[in-house]
């Protein structure tokens, strides 16, 4: 049987393109750490903020934020992850990054663009389906704006646990809340959205409602506060597998073709 997964997320704010500041905030909450936890998750674009200006914070895939992250990957014996802005040959990516305690490396390219913000006209789309596999879970990586889209988060891999990573403004968190409902219940997994707080150089505020919830919708853990920085959820795999035995409503879904 496969043990509990313990998700920590952090809920922070974030400097605007001040990726030095970003990460040595972060440093600061993964010293308060008091528990062993399984997976650590940063918000989308966690060392820069939202910014469409790609030259000024991007990174490669050998640069101080990636070894950073297998740093405190290492030094905390559990995995990491979140979003940040990579540069490869002339293209940009919002790439999900997670990174095991044994320093391998995953990554998911967010496949949405928030054409609203004009994300589409400096970052190339992803096409890699996001799915990893962390101490026997199943795991599918998403950013942001794909939270919209149902069909490419449809459960088709039977993963069991959905994470989104976001900068979602507070005008429509009422959307980030029920959509993260939804994705649990229509895919009867778990789902564990983080989102930031804080205000940013375009005048956006973010609230939070950093959160996960179970196979059934139901909110698990939740931050209590827009304040709060650290939020920890449990995931039990017998009662995941028990539910989809019990409501075996994943075996009648519709099988997408992904392009």
């Amino acid at each position: 049987m496969k043990p509990d997964l313990h998700i920590t997320a952090l809920q922070v704010p974030l400097v605007w393109e001040e990726t030095i500041q970003n990460r040595e905030f972060i440093t600061k909450q993964l010293h308060k750490f008091s528990e062993k936890t399984d997976l650590v998750l940063l918000p989308e674009m966690f060392t820069s903020g939202f910014t469409m200006n790609p030259e000024a914070v991007a990174e490669t895939m050998k640069g101080d934020t990636i070894l950073w992250m297998k740093e405190w990957a290492t030094k905390l014996g559990s995995a990491i992850g979140g979003s940040l802005v990579i540069k490869e040959g002339n293209k940009f990516y919002n790439r999900f990054i997670f990174i095991s305690p044994e320093g391998e490396v995953n990554y998911y390219d967010k496949r949405h663009p928030f054409t609203l913000a004009g994300e589409h006209l400096v970052y190339s789309s992803g096409f890699e389906e996001g799915i990893i596999e962390y101490k026997g879970w199943k795991i599918c990586l998403r950013i942001c704006y794909d939270l919209r889209f149902p069909v490419w988060s449809r459960n088709t891999h039977n993963y069991d646990v959905l994470i989104y990573v976001a900068n979602w403004p507070k005008p429509r968190i009422n959307a980030w809340d029920v959509l993260l409902q939804a994705r649990a219940i229509e895919n009867m997994s778990y789902v564990f959205g983080v989102n930031r707080i804080g205000g940013d150089e375009k005048g956006h505020i973010y609230p939070g409602h950093t959160a996960a919830y179970d196979g059934l919708g139901n909110c698990i853990s939740e931050a209590s506060v827009v304040s709060e920085f650290i939020i920890n959820a449990k995931l039990n795999y017998l009662k995941l597998q028990e539910l989809r035995k019990k409501l075996r409503f994943l075996e009648d879904r519709d099988n997408f073709e992904m392009y």
